[in-house]
């Protein structure tokens, strides 16, 4: 496990996490068509082509996820109790198939519950940018993590 409990947090904290991902074609085309999206800015390179961006863009909702899993190891893997929330979700650019993504979590911060002593919610800011160093999407999360002393 290499999640950090809740005391490991503070705010202010920043972790840049590694591996990043490079976005496939088939990453886009799987996660719109599982996900029931029949988009056509996504799916159509035809239509695609007539549009401002003049290809298909990778579907928000996958680039989303894929910040998100960039984040857990060094961030929540083994430690969280799932999320309480997103407050706010903003894409700043849209992501092509080829594009690698790295991403960024800021602590914005940390409490313990009020009700359950063995826990307590993190708020998380994560950022994820392209190849290029130009910011892709940014999220607010809260989370609930188990507390040290109590996992012990």
């Amino acid at each position: 496990m290499t999640g950090r409990h809740l005391e490991e947090f503070a705010v202010g904290d920043v972790y840049v996490h590694v591996p990043s991902r490079t976005v496939t074609e088939t990453d886009n085309v799987l996660f719109s068509t599982m996900t029931m999206n029949p988009q056509p800015l996504h799916l159509d390179a035809e239509f695609a082509r007539t549009t401002e961006h003049g290809k298909p863009v990778v579907n928000g909702m996958f680039t989303l996820a894929l910040m998100m899993g960039l984040t857990v190891h060094d961030t929540t893997l083994g430690t969280t109790l799932g999320n309480l929330g997103f407050s706010r979700i903003d894409f700043h650019r849209p992501v092509f198939a080829g594009d690698t993504l790295t991403a960024e979590t800021e602590v914005v911060s940390v409490r313990p519950s009020r009700s359950k002593p063995d826990r307590g919610i993190v708020e998380f800011e994560h950022r994820a940018r392209n190849q290029h160093g130009e910011l892709l999407i940014t999220c607010r999360r809260a989370g609930m993590i188990l507390r040290k002393e109590v996992a012990a």
